[in-house]
């Protein structure tokens, strides 16, 4: 416990997230528990919470420069995929999700060109914010990636790009708007639309052919620090309209300890895989639900 709390003091959360909106450093007192009540009543309703401005103004221009820094190093790829990244089934109809393909372009910072003295390394590794999130999705502990590309991981997209409709690896995400784009780049979702006993492609199908009928969109600004359960909710971000690139930082975190993406998913979003997944590669993996992707 003293090692954690000097750990803590040294890494203080003061001045990089608002304390006072969102005391997740005191998370035993009354405002504590309301904030943890408040975001998971919004989980419930829609799998996802938004809390506005969980950055300070005074640390939003350091925040942006960060990502600005850090953009060049971004590995861009462009593919046609389906909402599952897989191959289609020529057995099935042409409407079917699996064979609905889509452009995605974006690029991706790998979480070992992102130093300690980021304020968005600083906070994914405190142990203070990684108790806050395990408290918002309703578990006893979550764990950081094991993966050193895809811990901690900054998304670029500039004009044109888009991530189309696909659901995430990991059973819930939580990511930070650092940057805005001009135009376009609006996140969209369909919450909930699939689950660990189906797929629900009927319904995905809805959803690609333009009914909106289950979508919610949100209006993310820089500071803004959502969490969302993205691997049972389909959802995109809209192409980026202008010159202006959109940056989002994405904090990974895992139900059990030693998380590694899949071999194949580094090579394809950084451009290379690390050691551990070269290992990988050869010795198999396995995941814990049979879902398509």
């Amino acid at each position: 416990m003293a090692m954690t709390t000097s750990l803590e003091a040294k890494h203080s959360l003061d001045g990089l997230i608002d304390l006072e909106c969102y005391p997740i450093d005191n998370l035993d007192s009354q405002a504590g528990r309301e904030l943890i009540d408040s975001c998971r009543r919004q989980l419930d309703e829609d799998g996802c919470v938004v809390l506005k401005n969980f950055v300070p103004e005074e640390a939003l221009s350091r925040l942006e420069r960060e990502t600005e820094r850090l953009s060049p190093e971004a590995h861009y790829n462009q593919t046609e995929t389906n909402p599952y990244n897989s191959a289609g089934d020529p057995a099935l109809p042409a409407s079917h999700p699996l064979n609905r393909f889509d452009d995605r372009t974006n690029g991706f910072v790998a979480g070992d060109r992102i130093d300690g003295d980021t304020i968005i390394r600083q906070v994914y590794e405190h142990p203070g914010f990684q108790r806050f999130i395990a408290a918002v999705v309703g578990m006893e502990e979550i764990h950081r990636y094991a993966d050193p590309l895809a811990d901690l991981v900054v998304n670029v997209l500039r004009e044109g790009c888009q991530h189309p409709w696909h659901y995430d690896t990991n059973e819930f995400i939580v990511t930070m708007m650092t940057r805005q784009s001009h135009g376009g780049g609006r996140f969209e979702y369909a919450p909930g639309i699939r689950s660990p006993e189906g797929e629900n492609f009927a319904e995905v199908e809805k959803v690609l052919d333009g009914d909106r009928t289950r979508l919610k969109s949100l209006d993310l600004q820089p500071g803004d620090l959502q969490v969302f359960f993205g691997r049972y909710s389909l959802h995109r971000v809209t192409p980026v309209e202008g010159d202006k690139e959109r940056h989002t930082v994405i904090f990974a975190y895992a139900k059990e300890p030693g998380f590694i993406g899949r071999p194949e998913r580094a090579q394809r979003i950084f451009g290379r895989m690390a050691p551990i997944h070269e290992k990988l590669l050869k010795e198999g993996m396995n995941r814990s639900d049979s879902l398509a992707d």
